[in-house]
């Protein structure tokens, strides 16, 4: 490419925003584990206990999250591992 020619050409500015885009799709498409606290985990859990997904174990301090066998001792790591869970679950079934 010659003089304005080079000036003018946009494929390079295309590309990057064509990347950006997909990235932000990416991140918009993930679920976000973040946001739990003590609380809004221990919120889930009981729900949890409740639905009989979890079972607590008290003698071994330990929640075990029945679907996958997973045991925790931390109620912010069952419910982080629930949620990633739950998304790696339905996010199986839509490629199927």
């Amino acid at each position: 490419m010659t003089g304005s020619d080079i000036l003018d050409d946009t494929t390079d500015d295309y590309e990057r925003l064509e990347t950006e885009l997909v990235a932000q799709d990416r991140d918009a498409a993930r679920v976000s584990t973040s946001d739990i606290n003590e609380r809004s985990a221990r919120h889930l859990v009981d729900e949890l206990i409740e639905d009989d997904v979890v079972t607590p174990v008290p003698d071994q301090r330990v929640l075990v999250h029945d679907p996958s066998g997973e045991g925790f001792d931390s109620i912010i790591q069952l419910a982080v591992f629930h949620r990633g869970w739950t998304a790696g679950r339905d996010a199986n079934a839509e490629d199927d």
